[in-house]
């Protein structure tokens, strides 16, 4: 008997991803059906919901649900939900979809059959009062909001049956992961206690420091990878895999640790989607969430320690996966190592405050990042990435310069 979390909402995950002559019999149906085009975000949870990483939920969030999660982290059943996930589409193409009726669900991006949904119910939501209640802002210039008001006008709702993870495992072979997969590794390694650390940068060395105070007190870490969509400027996720591949290697302890993906984009929602984070890594069977400095956050929309304050807000046992909060964290060369607030007590001049926005600046400026910042074979690998950029542009600017030459 597994001794890891539940899954969110009940003792089984709900995978509804089809397989085998049940796949090949409703792909063949689907293809006669009407066609809904899916943004990438909406395949994304798609897919989340076809490997059970998004248990219970059975398809797309209907006016109910979508309403008592803006409002009060509860679908209509009382189930706790911290984010909508909903479907999107035209006035046209909804008013061309009968009640009940089935739909084949497409990429938009790729064309390629995603899986089907019974709709059975459309409605009109009111995105400026879903960004607010979400992203505690209805300011365009938030990524997370511009893509919400960007979507198309009316929501879609019913259950679904998932033909397929996209391009996902091919792409990221050996780092890809369903929960069921998680569940089993832990439980062969006899894991009970996980902290899951959640990722969208490559690890520098405060990362590398939440992760081993987690290795402390827990019986291992998850070190847990978006490999879905980014802002612009962020750095690729084949480029962060590969950056902390060789930090693993090199500094961590074997069989400490565990690394994953999971085809989601991001949404910078902050606390919501920490809560969002902590829920679907339940259903990974991670017991801890490493919450620290501005997670999931973007530009200076939340507070720094706003995703660590909203899971005492919450309902109580609305998840079992707790956070693991801790203090904002920096390299002091007084104590000739990494600490955090709560332990160092020297001054702001000898701290080196690290963040992935800052090591991304400095190496695209191209400027020099000391070893206190980030580990030299990491800066190696982005350095290295950077380069390819400049060598991008120098040949589009060469291009370009031709081309100016030949007009004239």
């Amino acid at each position: 008997m597994s001794r890891l979390v539940n899954p969110h909402g009940g003792n089984k995950l709900k995978p509804l991803l089809l397989a085998g002559a049940k796949l090949q019999k409703e792909k063949a149906r689907a293809a006669k059906m009407q066609q809904v085009r899916m943004q990438s975000r909406e395949t994304c949870d798609l897919i989340m919901m076809g490997i059970g990483a998004f248990t219970p939920l059975d398809g797309f969030m209907g006016k109910r649900d979508w309403k008592g999660v803006c409002e009060k982290y509860k679908m209509a059943d009382g189930l706790f939900w911290p984010i909508p996930i909903t479907l999107s589409v035209s006035r046209e193409v909804a008013a061309a979809i009968k009640k009940n009726e089935e739909v084949a669900l497409v990429d938009d991006e790729s064309g390629a059959l995603m899986g089907s949904m019974r709709v059975a119910e459309k409605y009109e939501p009111d995105l400026e009062h879903e960004c607010k209640q979400v992203f505690r802002t209805n300011d365009k210039a938030h990524p997370g909001v511009a893509v919400t008001m960007g979507q198309k006008p009316i929501n879609i709702a019913g259950p679904v049956k998932v033909f397929s993870e996209g391009h996902f495992p091919a792409d990221f072979p050996g780092l890809y992961m369903r929960p069921n997969e998680s569940r089993r590794l832990f439980a062969q390694k006899g894991w009970k206690t996980v902290a899951a650390l959640q990722l969208r940068n490559p690890m520098h060395r405060s990362h590398e420091y939440l992760a081993k105070v987690a290795i402390e007190i827990t019986d291992g870490v998850f070190i847990h990878q978006l490999i879905g969509k980014l802002k612009e400027g962020d750095i690729p996720a084949d480029v962060r895999v590969k950056a902390i591949n060789v930090l693993t290697e090199k500094y961590f302890v074997k069989d400490t640790y565990l690394m994953g993906g999971y085809p989601l984009d991001m949404r910078y929602a902050g606390p919501r989607e920490a809560l969002l984070h902590a829920l679907f890594r339940q259903n990974f069977g991670c017991s801890h969430l490493i919450i620290g400095r501005d997670h999931a956050g973007v530009g200076e929309y939340y507070g720094p320690f706003d995703a660590q304050d909203i899971f005492d807000e919450i309902p109580k046992n609305s998840l079992e996966t707790v956070p693991l909060k801790i203090d904002w964290t920096f390299f002091c060369r007084k104590c000739e190592g990494m600490a955090s607030m709560r332990t160092c007590p020297h001054g702001k001049d000898d701290r080196i405050l690290l963040s992935g926005t800052k090591l991304r600046k400095m190496l695209s400026d191209g400027e020099p990042v000391s070893s206190e910042f980030s580990r030299p074979e990491v800066l190696e690998v982005l350095r290295g990435y950077y380069a390819g950029l400049e060598n991008k542009v120098e040949i589009h600017l060469h291009r370009y310069s031709e081309g100016e030459s030949q007009k004239k």
